[in-house]
Order: structure tokens, then sequence, then C-alpha cells
């Protein structure tokens, strides 16, 4: 039997785990970013090397680079989801205070989290597709989907953070005074 059981009650216990997830998950985000970012750097570097030093340039460099900065570019709208980095007009909930402001961002946290489901919908639907298709890229020779399937992904990333933000909203909701 696991020991967290028996420290915590059931639901402190699975909070706490949640909890842990999303900060593994949160250290996934990071490397990747990272490391997708070194590998780039060192692709271009490559290609540049080849291209001016021995007059031979990579057929598949400037592809791969575009298609590693495709996903860091969703994947990383994710951890700025998490950050809360994303641009805001604050104008609106800045005029609230108390129970009134936290509706008001649990709102708009709504809305974003429906056009990012949207997102993810289409992008999986356009993801098959082209899949299906059997479409290649043109220097590696790999499937496109590869390349596509970055926004279904990037949004269900978008997604797992939002809700996170909803959970931190409602709890907030809960702690503020009257309206």
């Amino acid at each position: 039997m696991p020991l967290g059981p028996l420290l915590f009650s059931g639901e402190e216990f699975m909070l706490k785990s949640f909890a842990f997830n999303l900060k593994m998950f949160d250290k996934l985000e990071e490397y990747l970013l990272v490391s997708s970012m070194v590998v780039s750097v060192c692709i271009v570097f490559l290609q540049v090397v080849m291209r001016y030093v021995f007059q031979n340039s990579l057929t598949w460099s400037e592809e791969l680079a575009r298609y590693i900065f495709l996903w860091q570019c969703w994947i990383g709208a994710s951890y700025a989801v998490k950050k809360g980095s994303h641009i805001r007009v604050e104008i609106l909930p800045n005029k609230f205070a108390g129970k009134k402001k936290v509706m008001f961002e649990v709102i708009i946290t709504l809305i974003w989290f429906s056009f990012t489901i949207f997102l993810a919908y289409t992008g999986t639907r356009i993801t098959t597709h082209v899949f299906n298709s059997g479409q290649l890229s043109p220097a590696m020779r790999i499937p496109m989907g590869y390349a596509y399937a970055s926004v279904p992904v990037g949004c269900f990333l978008m997604l797992i953070h939002l809700v996170e933000d909803l959970a931190g909203l409602f709890r907030k909701f809960k702690q503020e005074e009257a309206f």
C-alpha cells in the first residue's frame, strides 16, 4: 500500500500528487523549450559553417529549424500561460474589486479556455487530415503531420494550465470578501 494515503486524507493526497505532477509537467516544458533552443541554434550554426566555410549547404537544416521553432512557439505559449505572460487588457478587471474582480477574471479565463478548445479541435482535425493525406516535408521527407501536431499539442498543454488557473481563481473567489 502506498505511504501517501496513510499520511494524508484521500482528497489531500490527490491534491498533493496532482500538484507534484504539475511541477514535473512544468519542468518537462522548461526542459523541452531549453533543449529545443539549443538544438535549433546548433543546427543553424552548423548550416552557416557548412555554407560559408565548406561551400556546401545542408538541405534539411533550415526545414528542421523551422519545425523546431513551430513546436517552440506552441510549447512556449503554454509555458506563458503558466507564467501569466500573455498580453492582457486589464482595464475592465481593474475597475472591480473583491469577488466581482475574481468573477470577471474567471469569465475571461473561460473565454480563453473555450477558444483554446476550438483551436485544439480544429488543429486536431487539420493534423489528422494532413497525416491521412501522406504529405511529406520537402527536404527531410517526414510526414508534415508532425509539424501540424504542434498546434493541438500546444493547445492541450495550454488547457492544462488554464484549468490550473481556474482552480486558483475559484480558491481566490472563496477567500475574497463579499461583493
